[in-house]
């Protein structure tokens, strides 16, 4: 058994990493646009509460350059979307995942009519994508919520913004639905709990004394709310959709074969698939529920919120993979960063640059594991490593490390396919160079395509293509066959 005939290979951006132009054609300011750089952040930091503050939002306000906020101008893939779309069919893509900017739909989440200009844009998009047979994934909400309602209700600590995010969604369906028919609602939603500013817009001094658990289970719920209308009114505008949901798969193992360990990695695990168990089967966990309880945490929940989410539930699970993590009860234990969360160094695993630990079996693990809980289509939508590429005198990038990252990666999920996991799709993150979403830096390059901009923002946005690129392009020819 291989991958599927009609498998989706292809990448995967988000608006506020690559698009730019953050105050162009009437777009409002994001919670990105506020995202600072971070050259020296320690690896403690990649975990927490970001420690975000209303100071620090109001100064990011003041500042209207992008100097301290590369968010801001991105890859300038707002003005070359189309040359960016070629390079992406040149190497074969068969899928793009890409995210709306909710701020150039509706500037402050408020308004009562659309942005036309941002709807134009969008639909210049789809239609390059339509020219170069390439199918979109759709991401509504990718770590780009409006500034405002998180400004003037805590984000989504407030059930208003429910409402104000469905609106949304019915107007993207609307303008869109006849270009798209994959979508999905909240990227890795389950992050609230790691950086809630980014994810939801919730700013820690707006938050009762000791209250800041709750503001994040709350704003959760009104997610998951949302997420369930939102799907509702794909499947009613937009004939045949596909409605996903989003999860960062953060493999967890036992550092040892102490219980202690094995018990903190079986809650770790347990805490990152209720996100998805919620959205897939329509209903709280009773675990989950006895959590709350036992830690204090009420949630509001209107009449009929359990019956939404049991009415439609995901149609299929998307979710991030890029490193496995180890737990241990031994506080000594050496650390070892990831996806702005921390876990126990695993001595049997290498480390990137930024020390994320490289771990291809954990991918397979990740999708047996994945597709025997929920048994629906799943879609790897973000894979890759951050990596230092250095550019030769003849222009040539050699990546050989990045290649041999998805070489093993690819094979590893064509072993879960062999055993039958329903996967049909994988997008790499990110086929393009893009400002990265914990510290900000462009030095910290994924792409198969290379951009000519240092962490300052200094160069010419130049396009080159690495090895990588050539050897991506064989891999979706051959169906994931040729790896080599």
């Amino acid at each position: 058994m291989s991958f599927r005939e009609d498998f989706l290979w292809g990448g995967a951006i988000s608006a506020n990493q690559v698009e730019g132009a953050f105050d162009a054609d009437g777009k409002g300011m994001s919670v990105a646009d506020v995202a600072s750089y971070k050259p020296n952040l320690s690896v403690e930091d990649y975990a927490g509460h970001n420690k975000v503050t209303l100071k620090m939002i109001e100064e990011a306000k003041e500042d209207q350059t992008t100097e301290f906020y590369p968010k801001r101008r991105g890859i300038d893939f707002y003005h070359h979307y189309k040359e960016d779309i070629a390079l992406f069919a040149e190497m074969g893509f068969k899928a793009l995942r890409i995210s709306i900017a909710w701020t150039r739909i509706f500037p402050t989440g408020e308004e009562s009519e659309p942005n036309q200009e941002g709807i134009k844009y969008y639909k210049s998009i789809f239609k390059e994508l339509k020219k170069h047979n390439i199918e979109p994934i759709v991401t509504l909400s990718h770590y780009e919520m409006p500034l405002h309602l998180s400004l003037k209700y805590n984000g989504w600590v407030e059930r208003k913004l429910v409402d104000y995010f469905v609106k949304f969604a019915k107007v993207c369906f609307e303008s869109f639905g006849e270009y798209a028919k994959y979508w999905l609602t909240f990227n890795e939603i389950d992050s609230v709990g790691r950086h809630p500013f980014t994810t939801a817009g919730i700013i820690p001094d707006k938050c009762p004394e000791g209250k800041i658990d709750e503001a994040i289970y709350q704003a959760l719920h009104h997610q998951y709310v949302a997420a369930a209308l939102a799907t509702k009114e794909c499947r009613k505008i937009i004939k045949d959709s596909k409605m996903g949901c989003m999860l960062t798969k953060l493999t967890t193992y036992p550092n040892t074969c102490n219980p202690e360990d094995v018990l903190l990695s079986l809650n770790s695990n347990l805490g990152n698939h209720v996100h998805a168990d919620i959205q897939i089967f329509g209903e709280y966990p009773r675990l989950y529920k006895t959590f709350l309880k036992n830690n204090g945490i009420k949630i509001k929940m209107e009449e009929n919120d359990e019956e939404i989410l049991k009415e439609n539930t995901a149609d299929y699970l998307s979710f991030s993979y890029y490193m496995s993590r180890t737990e241990s009860a031994d506080t000594t234990k050496e650390k070892a960063s990831g996806n702005t969360i921390m876990g126990v160094k695993n001595p049997y695993l290498p480390s990137t640059e930024w020390g994320w630990q490289i771990d291809p079996v954990g991918l397979r693990i990740s999708l047996i594991e994945l597709y025997d809980r929920y048994r629906i289509p799943l879609i790897i939508v973000e894979n890759g490593m951050g990596a230092k590429d250095v550019i030769e005198a003849d222009g040539t990038i050699h990546d050989s490390y990045r290649i041999d990252y998805f070489r093993e990666h690819i094979r590893e999920m064509k072993k879960a396919v062999e055993m039958g996991v329903d996967l049909i799709g994988y997008t790499s993150w990110a086929p393009i160079d893009c400002i990265s979403v914990s510290t900000s830096q462009m030095s910290k390059r994924y792409g198969f395509i290379y951009v000519d901009q240092d962490d300052e923002g200094n160069g010419t946005m130049k396009r080159l293509k690495k090895d990588s690129f050539i050897w991506y392009k064989n891999v979706i020819k051959t169906n994931g066959e040729i790896l080599e």
